[in-house]
């Protein structure tokens, strides 16, 4: 991420999460693993693949802001943590493995996607997305602020809105009636598959 990398033990990984305020709950089911850490404020020019994040194997941890000028993207199980002790920015932030994801700060973004289960995602500030597009029984572990912005979610999600998707993503990412998603996309007439495409290829995802 930037030079200032320094890894930390498991121990004083630890021990800066207690200097900067965030709380047990967040961090108690990491791995006991070293980190790297990254002074903040770190600026990623493109996309960051959080599959890939941190050279120390359990994860990455940025003790400030993180601002990411593309898309952060999740799409396989194993994902390293990825720990962000002040705000997050990006294009759009999209989920879909194991993804953990802990923000001490606010989280601003175009597009927040989520879809399937296997994850540990907390935000301690607002969400501030242009859309929130939940799938698979997706549903961030906190959002201890504000959500702002349209939601779009399948009906069983406490988050669920009255949304026309039409009305807040571009047409290339609904569904015709009747069709697939090879994804399984369960969000209404989402296809995961155009949207992540989209999200990779830097294309817009939200009308506007």
């Amino acid at each position: 991420m930037n030079a200032h990398r320094v890894e930390h033990s498991w121990d004083e990984t630890v021990a800066l999460f207690e200097r900067r305020g965030l709380p047990e709950s967040s961090y108690e089911n990491l791995y006991e693993e070293s980190y790297d850490v990254h002074t903040g404020p770190v600026v990623i020019e493109g996309d960051l693949d959080l599959d890939t994040v941190g050279s120390s194997g359990a994860g990455v941890v940025v003790d400030g802001d993180l601002t990411v000028e593309g898309s952060i993207v999740n799409v396989d199980d194993g994902c390293p943590a990825s720990v962000v002790l002040g705000d997050l920015r990006a294009a759009n932030v999209y989920l879909e493995g194991d993804a953990k994801l802990l923000v001490l700060g606010s989280v601003t973004v175009d597009a927040f996607i989520g879809s399937m289960t296997d994850k540990l995602v907390m935000i301690h500030g607002d969400l501030r997305a242009g859309v929130t597009v939940l799938s698979g029984e997706f549903s961030p572990d906190l959002v201890g602020g504000t959500l702002h912005g349209a939601v779009v979610a399948p009906a069983y999600l406490d988050l669920a809105q009255d949304v026309d998707p039409a009305a807040v993503l571009v047409p290339e990412v609904l569904r015709a009636d009747g069709e697939d998603d090879p994804r399984g996309f369960d969000a209404p007439r989402v296809h995961g598959g155009r949207l992540l495409s989209r999200i990779v290829k830097g294309l817009p995802v939200v009308l506007g």
